[in-house]
């Protein structure tokens, strides 16, 4: 059974999951409209996991006997200056989510719910990797450069990184 507190804090997480949906769907979104396909099917795909990992606790809730509540998502901003940037935000993003299962886990511990702070180690892996992947893309795009035919390199270039995380994923 589940205390109020790690209820109330998986119900906020679940909310955090629902939003970055929102905003990599409005990052995927932008990418179309710049025809950066590439970057726009990662977005699309990672905005499919996070509905996915918002599932994920929403199920685990209610499976342990809590009550999940199904977020109101916000209108997430649709306009960015150019690519970095869209990758950049969506970096911080994955901070904060970072840093947001961090204090899941250490509450878990606190109330004593090995159940959710084991529960909750997929998520601190997945953070992991997603953190690492942004960063990567970052690097990539900082080193190819927005000019002349960068973004469509860029563009190749997560697309690339994106299969193969695809066909990663699908091995494990």
């Amino acid at each position: 059974m589940l205390s109020q507190k790690v209820e109330d804090a998986l119900n906020q997480q679940i909310a955090m999951e629902g939003n970055a949906s929102q905003k990599y769907l409005a990052m995927a979104n932008w990418c179309d409209t710049k025809a950066l396909s590439g970057c726009a099917q990662f977005f699309y795909k990672h905005a499919e996991e996070e509905r996915m990992h918002m599932l994920k606790l929403l199920h685990y809730v209610n499976d342990a006997g809590g009550n999940a509540i199904i977020p109101a998502v916000d209108q997430p901003s649709a306009n960015f200056d150019d690519v970095q940037v869209v990758f950049e935000t969506a970096y911080s993003h994955e901070q904060k989510v970072s840093q947001s299962i961090d204090d899941l886990v250490e509450l878990s511990e606190t109330e004593k719910d090995k159940q959710t702070a084991n529960f909750l180690q997929w998520y601190v892996d997945e953070q992991h990797e997603e953190e690492a992947l942004y960063r990567t893309l970052i690097d990539r795009i900082k080193l190819i450069g927005l000019q002349g035919r960068g973004l469509y390199f860029i563009d190749n270039e997560v697309a690339t990184i994106s299969a193969a995380n695809a066909a990663a994923e699908a091995v494990k």
